[in-house]
């Protein structure tokens, strides 16, 4: 139960409802136990009188008798049957205050992992996998509210059972009771074995299901692939063994879980048979009545369910453990990525870089080498490389995706540790190399980093972006929507509403990471061209492995290996002949190439 302490904070927030349900759960039970007494005043009233009945004979005073005698039963039955509304009555209320509490619990946990995995740095989604995060926000979580909502709830009505009814058991006959309770251990063991397999075999079935929709969402994907090499006779093949790896575990599944209702049918038998063998001794010597042996019949019934529960929260409270222990595993883990000072003022744009040095805490790679350089506010920086040279980690270091292994970054001459992330990312606009975009209108879309939407903003940032022409054509403009990961549109008009959803919110600081990577030449010129009234006035960072990129900045570096080789202006580094030329050359050269063709 260590694991599951976590959980006592949302308890404490809710005791109330607990409090509750705890005295519903009472008053329920008051009307599951009293019936009982009732029936054996009515079968009692009835061995006791049925001789008087019928030394009357066919008198008018057998009639009588005969009417006072049925009306006494029939108002034993009336009220046997209020009570009865009674408790569901009450049940409905313990549900309403347990099992509400339980989804009251389920929604505070999964909102707050959710904000935690939000908090979390980029790292920690380098080192683990989507599959499993959205498995302790969902699978984890429902069975955990398993141990609050029922777990609790019939713990709750088995501790206020027993302590009501075995001392009313005992006061009548300590022996009948005795023989009563006997098979109820046997009970409760027996449901926790057989669900402890039922579990086992279910996660195992699981398992297997997760891999047949693995198998066939691949198949899917790929059926391109698969039409293409004719592999759909072997593609069914396969489904057909994974199917059947499924169907063998079911089958395993039914066999045990068939066994439970008989074996739970044979105790409650033999607990009856036992209570009824020890009842007819006890009449026989007179210590008890009929009405105590149907009394008491009763009674093992009301106590079989919540001990057969028993073994089965048994089980659920060890699935909620695990399920904890793996949620606290990331809960447990802290973001190193914090602010220092708070510190939130507007931005003037100016960055700097004093001999930055970046290894990946999460890979161990090496990405920067003693980077220095500086940009003024207003001014373009243009950083040119190759695949791997280290470009997209200056803007994970600019935007504080990273901290810097040693050096200093500094935003406005002050270090980036200093802001507050919210306020330091709230005024820069990022276009990243990988463009996600939303199942969502291409409006949405745009005005995603607007805290307010702003129409004559969103229109504005799409023709910037050389993409409103492209949206027009659609059928519903703006309001088309965008397929998953934007599917919908090609990966240049991807990218250009990437750019527009980060000049809409038109930022002191601009980065575009690569952003232009799946434009041609002559969409990159228009966007170029476009984006030359955007840069003004604000910092603007041009990451692109495309030497046509850089024609706008008032400062290009060249990395090489996670380091500055090269720093200067188009035309000072053209002059010099060096890495900066020959990318030039050789890009400019395969551009020629490919309009030739």
């Amino acid at each position: 139960m260590k694991e599951l302490a976590y959980l006592n904070k949302y308890l404490l927030r809710y005791k109330w409802h607990i409090v509750l349900g705890l005295v519903f759960v009472i008053i329920s039970n008051f009307f599951q136990i009293y019936p009982a007494q009732m029936v054996r005043h009515s079968i009692d009233l009835i061995t006791d009188n049925i001789g008087v009945y019928r030394a009357f004979g066919s008198t008018p005073v057998q009639s009588d008798f005969f009417g006072v005698f049925s009306s006494s039963i029939l108002i034993y039955a009336v009220l046997i049957l209020i009570m009865a509304l009674l408790r569901g009555v009450f049940l409905y209320f313990v549900r309403q205050t347990l099992i509400v509490m339980s989804r009251l619990v389920e929604y505070d946990l999964k909102n707050d992992i959710f904000a935690h995995y939000e908090a979390l740095p980029l790292s920690f989604y380098r080192r683990n996998n989507t599959g499993d995060l959205m498995n302790r926000i969902s699978e984890d979580v429902s069975r955990v509210r398993m141990y609050l909502g029922p777990s609790i709830m019939y713990g709750l009505q088995l501790i206020a059972l027993f302590v009501m009814l075995i001392p009313i058991m005992f006061q009548i006959s300590s022996t009948l009771t005795w023989y009563a309770l006997i098979p109820l251990p046997l009970l409760s063991v027996g449901t926790f074995y057989v669900n402890s397999i039922v579990e086992h075999r279910a996660e195992e079935i699981q398992k297997s299901q997760s891999r047949l929709s693995t198998f066939v969402q691949e198949a899917f994907s790929g059926i391109r692939v698969l039409k293409s090499f004719t592999r759909e006779h072997q593609s069914v093949e396969s489904f057909t063994i994974e199917s059947n790896r499924y169907k063998e575990q079911s089958m395993k599944l039914t066999l045990v879980q068939s066994l439970f209702f008989p074996l739970i049918g044979a105790l409650i038998g033999l607990s009856t048979i036992l209570t009824v063998y020890a009842g007819s001794m006890e009449v026989m010597k007179g210590s008890l009545t009929f009405g105590n042996i149907a009394e008491f019949i009763i009674y093992v019934n009301l106590l079989t369910w919540p001990v057969a529960s028993l073994g089965w929260t048994t089980s659920l409270v060890q699935r909620a453990e695990a399920s904890q222990k793996r949620i606290n595993e990331f809960l447990n883990t802290k973001t190193d990525i914090v602010s220092e000072k708070e510190l939130t003022k507007e931005l003037m744009g100016k960055i700097e870089f004093r001999n930055v040095s970046l290894r990946y805490p999460d890979t161990n790679i090496q990405a920067l080498h003693g980077v220095s350089f500086e940009v003024q506010p207003g001014e373009s920086l243009a950083i040119i490389g190759t695949t791997g040279s280290g470009k997209s980690s200056i803007a994970q270091l600019i935007t504080r995706l990273y901290d810097a292994t040693s050096g200093e970054v500094l935003i406005d001459d002050l270090p980036i540790r200093h802001y507050d992330m919210v306020s330091l990312r709230n005024q820069m606009g990022v276009v990243p190399q990988d463009v996600f975009l939303f199942s969502d209108t291409i409006y949405n879309n745009i005005a995603f980093g607007l805290k307010e939407p702003d129409e004559s903003k969103v229109l504005q940032a799409a023709r910037d972006a050389d993409v409103y022409d492209n949206i027009m054509d659609f059928p519903q403009g703006f309001n088309t929507r965008i397929g998953e990961r934007g599917i919908t549109l090609s990966g240049g008009q991807k990218q250009r509403v990437s750019i527009a959803r980060a000049i809409v919110r038109e930022p002191r600081i601009l980065i575009l990471d690569d952003a232009l990577s799946a434009v041609d030449t002559r969409t990159e010129n228009t966007i170029l061209n476009a984006m030359k009234k955007i840069m003004v006035g604000r910092t603007s960072v041009i990451i692109s492995h495309r030497v046509s990129s850089a024609k706008l900045a008032n400062k290009i570096i060249v990395l090489d290996d996670g380091a500055i080789v090269e720093v200067g202006t188009h035309e000072t580094l053209m002059s010099k002949g060096g890495v900066y030329s020959d990318l030039y050359e050789k890009q400019m050269s395969l551009e020629e190439d490919a309009k030739a063709d």
